[in-house]
């Protein structure tokens, strides 16, 4: 399987609900290094897994409708609480929709799937794989 990773940032703010997480329960702020793998058995004509220019373009759109914002304040999130698990699989579905959609060029039609990272810390992370 080969795969090709781009790599972005967030900063996000948002509170957890339930005793579990303690402090975090406030309000507060976060900041992800987020890494979008693209993955696919062969090297589509070009010798190529994704186009990397349009899948940093993509990534960075995506993040764009999450960064500088409170997450408790958007509709897609309501109910939801927003730990790094459920953002990264946000993303990676975002990012699916985008493929499906042509926006990461017509070979990545054939890519059989993405891994979504975000990074807490340069100790802890958390990733979202799925298929297309």
């Amino acid at each position: 399987m080969f795969s090709v990773t781009v790599r972005d940032h967030i900063m996000i703010a948002h509170s957890f609900r339930g005793e579990v997480f303690g402090p975090a329960q406030r309000l507060h702020g976060a900041t992800f290094v987020v890494d979008a793998t693209f993955r696919r058995a062969e090297l589509d004509e070009d010798g190529i897994v994704v186009d990397i220019g349009l899948a940093t373009e993509q990534l960075k759109a995506v993040l764009g409708e999450l960064t500088y914002r409170n997450l408790d304040d958007e509709p897609a999130f309501a109910g939801v609480n927003t730990t790094t698990e459920v953002l990264a699989r946000t993303i990676a579905d975002r990012l699916v929709e985008r493929v499906q959609a042509g926006r990461l060029g017509a070979g990545a039609r054939h890519l059989a799937g993405i891994t979504v990272t975000l990074h807490e810390s340069h100790v802890a992370w958390a990733s979202y794989e799925r298929d297309l």
